[in-house]
């Protein structure tokens, strides 16, 4: 598991608590985070909504110096799946 996948679980497991629903943060070329129900966790799994950023991207949203809305607005971040999910998630980055 790279650096950035642990400080990544790290951090959103300090932001996320009781999530109701299975997401997938991808960081291409490091791995992918799962977020569910039982907390954050270094893994590749099925997931009701799928959001990938570059490493940049997704540390400058966990830092608070990106919002992930304008993040997704400007195509450095992609969502596939529930859209719904991905809000909930956005509004526990912010």
């Amino acid at each position: 598991m790279s650096e950035v996948i642990t400080a990544a679980v790290a951090a959103l497991s300090a932001k996320i608590s009781g999530f109701d629903g299975v997401a997938k943060f991808v960081i291409p070329g490091e791995g992918a985070i799962m977020v569910d129900g039982n907390g954050v966790r270094a893994a590749d799994e099925e997931a009701d909504v799928t959001l990938t950023a570059e490493t940049e991207v997704f540390q400058a949203m966990l830092e608070g110096e990106m919002n992930p809305t304008t993040a997704f607005m400007t195509g450095k971040l992609s969502v596939d799946g529930n859209m719904g999910l991905a809000m909930q998630l956005g509004s526990a980055l912010s």
